[in-house]
C-alpha cells in the first residue's frame, strides 16, 4: 500500500480525529489552569468563610 491508495474518507477521520484530541488538550488545559487558580484562591476563601462567620456570630445569626 502506497501513499496513493489511502481513501479521502479514511485520510478525513484522521484529521477529525486529530483535531478532536487537539480540543479535548485544550479544554483539559483550560480546567487544569482552572483548578490551580482555584487552589490559589483557597487560603483566601478560607479566610472570607472565618470572617463571614465570626460576623454571623457576632450579630446572633448563627
Amino acid at each position: 500500500m502506497n501513499r496513493a491508495e489511502i481513501d479521502v474518507d479514511d485520510l478525513l477521520k484522521i484529521v477529525l480525529g486529530l483535531a478532536i484530541v487537539w480540543l479535548l488538550l485544550e479544554i483539559l488545559g483550560t480546567v487544569l489552569d482552572l483548578t490551580f487558580a482555584l487552589l490559589d484562591a483557597l487560603p483566601t476563601l478560607i479566610v472570607l468563610v472565618i470572617v463571614v462567620l465570626i460576623v454571623l456570630r457576632l450579630a446572633d445569626r448563627i
